[in-house]
């Protein structure tokens, strides 16, 4: 496929980095990346676009990447940044899919941009950390860690992002499963046995950090703090896809969303994980996003 970067500029004169994959007379997918992650991380999933027809833009959150930091970032901040990207590439009508932590700004997408967005997919996408349940039950060590640190603030939590990022930093093809330590299931771990799977993670991983850690950082505490919008009041289809073997972000946030989002719908995938979910069904979600945006 013909993957593409550039540089766009926002209206207060931040700069963002972009990516595209596909033909861009197909209809437009905006795909919001993990956390933490980059724009590059798309080429992880350009089957979807050969298999869909679908032109997939994605873009470096603040901070991340080349992306201009935008220091106290909302989640709902990645929406005007998305409208300027379509804008800039002459692109209206959008469905948008986030994984993991890009559930949250997808969603945004679809609170906030209908009817412009005209579906939305969070896929092992988290729910928001004040929802009423125990929103670190099931997850790995890492991440229970890092919560509650991030829950205290302060030098040492500060600190702690700075190592996380400076080894992600660092990642490769030998290292990246060993980085995520208790973090990866079986199902993740088989997904990542191809070299060129693990190549590309590590690529999107490092390009994350080549300006430091900042952006990871931005996207805790947005994630952690009011997102700037109610999932309640979504109105437009939004598809929650979750397996039972993600040690990243359990299925009770899934539970929650598809209890909280009236028009939502279930995918559940039990022996999958946080990354086979998307690696073992790109045919199923190239087709269910092709069918929305037709």
């Amino acid at each position: 496929m013909n993957y593409e970067e550039r540089m766009i500029e926002s209206p207060d004169g931040r700069l963002l980095e972009v990516a595209t994959v596909g033909d861009p007379s197909h209809p437009a997918v905006f795909f919001h990346h993990g956390t933490p992650g980059s724009a590059s991380l798309v080429r992880t999933i350009e089957e979807i676009a050969t298999k869909g027809d679908l032109f997939l833009v994605t873009m470096s959150r603040a901070g991340y990447g080349t992306s201009s930091r935008q220091q106290g970032r909302t989640v709902a901040a990645a929406v005007p940044d998305t409208r300027t990207v379509l804008d800039a590439l002459g692109l209206d009508r959008y469905a948008a899919v986030g994984w993991s932590g890009g559930g949250p700004h997808a969603l945004a997408c679809a609170a906030l941009d209908a009817p412009r967005c005209i579906a939305a997919w969070s896929i092992a996408g988290v729910a928001p950390f004040t929802a009423d349940f125990d929103w670190t039950d099931g997850m790995g060590p890492e991440n229970i860690e890092e919560m509650e640190l991030a829950v205290k603030g302060g030098p040492e939590y500060e600190a702690h992002m700075e190592m996380i990022g400076t080894a992600l930093g660092d990642a490769n093809a030998d290292n990246v499963i060993d980085l995520f330590g208790g973090l990866l299931s079986e199902p993740d771990k088989e997904s990542l046995a191809p070299l060129a799977a693990r190549e590309l993670f590590a690529d999107s991983l490092r390009q994350g950090f080549v300006n430091g850690w900042r952006g990871f950082f931005d996207d805790d505490r947005a994630m952690m703090s009011d997102w700037g919008f109610e999932p309640a009041a979504i109105t437009i289809p939004v598809a929650v896809w979750f397996g039972d073997n993600d040690l990243m972000v359990p299925p009770t946030h899934a539970a929650w969303l598809l209890r909280t989002i009236t028009t939502s719908s279930g995918h559940h995938y039990p022996g999958e994980g946080h990354l086979s979910i998307i690696a073992n069904h790109f045919d199923e979600l190239a087709a269910d996003i092709k069918k929305a945006v037709a």
